[in-house]
């Protein structure tokens, strides 16, 4: 859920209240659309040509700005498809510019319309630029990096969680360039940004939303933090992040730098692009263009309300669906970005998911999409036709984030209960579902269907950006425990995030047992609860190497990532234990997909030990509740067929 305007849950519940009584009104009439893309500002030396697809507007004027000054007001003409069109002889870089259009005799506000792909500070208006002028050194040969699809592992980070804390040891802390430099270290000497996630062996850096939004005034000092799930330009970058935010290029060629860097490194970047709602509907150029058109309206007149935020777009639509796919292309052609993160993606229709993939990977085979398979509240749209997790399935590559492995593994959103690694009974079913990838399983008796077509659709993880990081969950329900203790319950949640059929996913700083001092929703609080103390790397270093070696484990071994759900029922066999929280199963006859013969993965979470019953043999131990290590720690001799996992502690073994 995106909880950047929900301070609590019950903030989430009014809004759902609220729409009850919500019923769908007639959609807007659909107009035509263009079949070809949309271009708002197109600049040349000569001239500067202006469109804009305002269906229903009596007159629409183009306003140019020198600064603050309005130097010149073009009214536009009327074409065909609902486009709009002026052209303004000469050299016009530099120069800013708005629209303004007026419906049913009523002047709507000035806007920088919905394409801008370059704004002024706090993106009301446009900026005429040439976009080949803001590419840094070296960005024409820019290519993304071939990662196989079963080594992927995502990072997701925040720029200001990243690279805020002195300790960091950043030139330009809080920003793309922040990010993007290279050789940063902490007082400890250890490798910081950029170099730490190499060093990790993370493949695909997801980045909080990084399109500009509404919610930090882009002229004050950039001490100001939020998560940025409140859109408004979705084809500009954020100017909090940015050098100079008064710069229309500056923010375009940071960002591009924080790419190639990126790349450079092996690192694939995923945008968190926030399509179902905007910041408001009085500021946003949806609404300011073509009122009551782009967002879903209830019969009364008023906004539907699925986001949780005011407001719900209506991918349904035939040009807010040529809007989302024309805009994610653009992000791919001019930025160079590898995939893309769906906040609130069930608020999306199916036949757009399935089409954006389509277009994406066109340009890119490798592209990679995954979201959030659920909304804040019911969306005013036909359940069956939106992209919830339980249709995953019905949207081929196109992956969904899966509460059933992170609840069964560290438990409740709410806090009401712990998981498996507290030795909570009932997260066993739930739990082998994640290990096979959410795909059908003839052993897995999980009281959700399988959504799931691919375990490749299936995003496993403990911990995102939203709710109460690992470390302040594991303090909250384990409060007796020690911290050693605590620890080891961390270092068994990872393992059963990198040993399960999904792709695994780590939310920035979990691998240093990062703090957030307790809060849940950290969306809007200062640096003190968001930035990582990268001093955390030096004294949880124990877990840091920990997470490493799973990550590095995971990719020495295709097994754990067997790409379908024919291969993981065929290959993956649960060993049985009467324990509630014992969970063991065999990777199995491996001959021409794996180095190894078959692989043992046990998972204790109960507050004893637990024997289990595993295929006699020799075996290398390659994990357990201390270490990981692909070399392996050691030998054991299952003559017996047996073995017995400690308290808390996971153990894999490789028999070669």
């Amino acid at each position: 859920m995106n909880f950047n305007s929900l301070i609590a849950y019950g903030v989430a519940v009014i809004a759902a209240l609220a729409t009850i009584s919500c019923t769908t009104k007639t959609p807007a009439g659909e107009y035509a659309v263009p079949q070809t893309p949309i271009c708002e500002m197109s600049y040349t030396p000569q001239a500067t040509n202006f469109e804009l697809w305002a269906p229903t507007a009596e007159s629409v004027v183009v306003r140019l700005y020198t600064g603050d000054t309005l130097s010149e007001q073009i009214a536009m003409e009327k074409y065909k498809n609902g486009l709009w069109r002026a052209t303004a002889a000469g050299d016009k870089c530099g120069m800013y510019y708005t629209f303004q259009v007026t419906v049913d005799g009523k002047t709507l506000k000035e806007t920088a319309g919905i394409f801008a792909r370059a704004i002024d500070v706090n993106g009301n208006r446009g900026a005429i630029i040439d976009l080949n002028s803001t590419n840094p050194e070296g960005w024409q040969s820019d290519c993304s990096p071939k990662i196989k699809r079963e080594d992927i592992v995502i990072y997701e980070m925040h720029y200001r969680d990243m690279t805020a804390h002195a300790s960091a040891g950043t030139l330009y802390p809080g920003k793309y360039l922040g990010m993007a430099q290279r050789g940063t270290r902490s007082a400890e000497g250890l490798a910081t940004g950029i170099d730490h996630l190499v060093e990790m062996g993370v493949t695909h850096v997801h980045l909080l939303p990084t399109a500009d939004f509404g919610s930090i005034d882009e002229s004050r000092p950039t001490d100001q933090y939020n998560w940025g799930y409140e859109p408004k330009n979705y084809n500009a970058p954020e100017g909090t992040y940015s050098t100079d935010a008064a710069d229309p290029k500056a923010r375009i060629r940071e960002l591009k730098t924080l790419v190639k860097a990126m790349h450079d490194a092996g690192l694939c970047v995923v945008l968190d692009v926030v399509y179902n709602h905007t910041t408001s509907t009085e500021n946003c150029g949806f609404e300011l263009t073509v009122p009551g058109y782009f967002y879903r309206m209830c019969e009364d007149g008023t906004f539907a309300n699925g986001s949780g935020c005011g407001n719900e777009t209506a991918s349904e639509k035939a040009m807010m669906r040529k809007y989302m796919v024309e805009s994610l292309e653009y992000w791919v052609k001019e930025y160079h970005i590898d995939g893309f993160r769906f906040d609130l993606m069930a608020i999306h229709d199916i036949e757009t998911m399935n089409i954006i993939r389509k277009r994406l990977e066109a340009l890119n085979p490798d592209i990679l999409l995954y979201g959030e398979g659920w909304a804040a509240s019911s969306p005013l749209y036909d359940e069956s036709k939106l992209a919830f997790k339980r249709y995953t399935h019905r949207m081929e590559g196109v992956a969904a984030f899966s509460d059933d492995i992170r609840n069964a593994l560290r438990g409740t959103l709410d806090l009401s209960s712990g998981g498996f690694i507290h030795g909570v009974k009932g997260n066993k079913e739930a739990l082998k579902f994640g290990i096979v990838g959410g795909v059908e399983h003839p052993e897995v008796n999980h009281a959700e269907q399988a959504w799931c077509a691919s375990p490749m659709q299936h995003i496993s993880y403990v911990t995102c950006h939203d709710d109460h990081n690992l470390r302040d969950r594991l303090e909250h329900l384990s409060s007796d425990a020690t911290e050693a203790e605590r620890i080891k319950m961390a270092k068994l949640a990872h393992l059963g995030v990198f040993v399960s059929q999904g792709v695994p996913f780590i939310f920035c700083g979990e691998e240093m047992y990062r703090s957030k001092l307790g809060e849940k929703n950290t969306y809007n609080l200062p640096d003190k609860y968001n930035a990582i103390d990268w001093s955390l790397k030096h004294t949880y270093s124990d877990l840091v190497e920990y997470v490493k070696g799973l990550i590095a484990l995971r990719k020495a071994h295709p097994a754990f990532s067997l790409g379908s759900a024919k291969a993981v029922r065929k290959h993956l066999k649960f060993i049985e234990s009467s324990y509630d929280a014992a969970v063991g199963f065999v990777l199995q006859d491996l001959k021409e997909i794996d180095t190894a013969q078959s692989i043992v993965v046990l998972m204790n979470g109960e507050k004893q030990s637990v024997t289990f019953d595993i295929p006699q043999g020799n075996y290398t131990l390659v994990a357990d509740k201390d270490k990981v290590s692909v070399s392996g720690l050691g030998q054991y001799e299952a003559a017996d067929g047996k073995i017995t996992v400690q308290p808390c502690a996971g153990v894999i073994l490789i028999a070669q």
